[in-house]
């Protein structure tokens, strides 16, 4: 490790390692800029605009996933590693506000796609030269370092910066390019170089950023009423959400969460790196995602169920906002299908029919009233977790 003063020190962590106060306090701009991107999708409820949403959450979520697997092989509260840590909230928390500018620039001031794209630059170079900086006698580490830096840094940051000169779906289309070479170079760097030194912090990091996505979609509950006077539909309406929110947690924490952080923690070398950059960098965006585009249909059912001088109570949901109440449920489901079959081999017949149910039923959502809408989806989401933790998670254990 690097030391020159204890100011100045990278301190290895070891294999009991767990989340730091530090990296909580890192977590909390992140807070913000979830809430950002459904705000970005809530404005203008439409399918391009929620793909450039979902590219946006791709964006900060590689950010995010960076620290995390810096932190799990260097303390984020050792002096140096917190100095970096804090540079980095700051930028991210300028990226934050920039998000709701991101494809549909405000006149006056700075060029808010072009801020967003230098920002998220940035937070790339720091987490490669801190990285360099934690082992300079780990010649491995240095080597998928400048793979990195070559295949999934520099040619999406480039495709970033061209894309920002544009509008519209040219622009979102080229930074939808941006990621998927940049998730594509991932892939291909290897795995030989990173490493995991403690499962259980890592396994606790990504648990803690699925509870800060599920506090979004709590938080929409009550941004979506805001404003609105407070009656019997409304509070109903709150208590169903919270109740679709309380099914996704149940699902991952009670029947997902230990038995791929025992996975973890039973892997060794190249195999526990492959199966947290699978099962965790990868099987957890769409996890995430899936509970954003959940919190931007709660928000919007609740503002219709809520603005009875716009809306009347038999009105249905309509266009996308009708597809993301039971979509994102759905997304999330079947990234839940996923995790199980990479970490477990076992396959679950009923979350894949579950997650393709909820994501075929937006049409179905268009005639039925709003509040009925959000009364099915968490009668089906509560019935899904019931008979999937008294069916599967006993032979999953037994497996163990």
């Amino acid at each position: 490790m690097v030391t020159n003063g204890e100011g100045s020190r990278l301190v290895a962590t070891e294999g009991g390692h767990r989340v730091t106060p530090a990296e909580l306090f890192f977590d909390l701009v992140f807070v913000y800029a979830i809430t950002q991107v459904t705000a970005l999708m809530a404005a203008d409820p439409s399918g391009l605009r929620l793909l450039g949403g979902m590219v946006a959450l791709a964006l900060l979520w590689w950010c995010w996933c960076c620290f995390a697997w810096l932190g799990n092989v260097v303390r984020a509260d050792s002096g140096a590693m917190f100095t970096v840590l804090v540079s980095v909230m700051a930028v991210v928390l300028i990226v934050s506000l920039a998000v709701p500018e991101i494809y549909d620039d405000a006149p006056g001031g700075l060029p808010a796609p072009l801020v967003f794209v230098l920002c998220y630059g940035a937070v790339r170079v720091l987490h490669l030269v801190t990285y360099w900086l934690s082992d300079p006698t780990d010649q491995a580490l240095r080597r998928v370092l400048r793979r990195t830096a070559l295949l999934s840094v520099t040619p999406p940051f480039a495709l970033l910066l061209i894309g920002a000169a544009f509008t519209g779906t040219t622009q979102i289309l080229i930074w939808l390019a941006a990621v998927l070479i940049d998730y594509l170079g991932i892939f291909l760097t290897g795995k030989s170089g990173w490493r995991v030194a403690s499962p259980g912090h890592f396994a606790e990091r990504h648990g803690l950023i699925v509870i800060i996505a599920l506090g979004e979609s709590i938080v929409a509950i009550g941004v979506g009423v805001s404003g609105f006077a407070l009656s019997t539909p409304v509070l109903a309406g709150a208590v169903l959400g919270l109740l679709v929110s309380v099914g996704l947690w149940r699902l991952y924490f009670r029947q997902l969460a230990e038995t791929v952080e025992h996975r973890l923690t039973t892997a060794t070398g190249d195999d526990r790196t492959r199966l947290a950059r699978d099962a965790y960098t990868f099987l957890h965006l769409p996890l995430v995602a899936g509970i954003v585009i959940t919190a931007l249909g709660m928000k919007k059912t609740l503002t219709q169920i809520a603005d009875t001088g716009h809306y009347d109570l038999t009105e249905p949901l309509h266009g996308v906002v009708a597809w993301a109440l039971p979509g994102g449920v759905g997304l999330f489901v079947l990234a839940s299908a996923a995790l199980l079959l990479r970490t477990t081999s076992h396959r679950s017949p009923l979350l894949l029919a579950g997650g393709v149910v909820c994501l075929v039923a937006g049409p179905a959502v268009t005639f039925v009233p709003s509040l009925v809408a959000l009364g099915l989806l968490a009668a089906l989401v509560t019935a899904l977790v019931v008979v999937q933790d008294t069916t599967v998670r006993p032979r999953v254990t037994a497996a163990d």
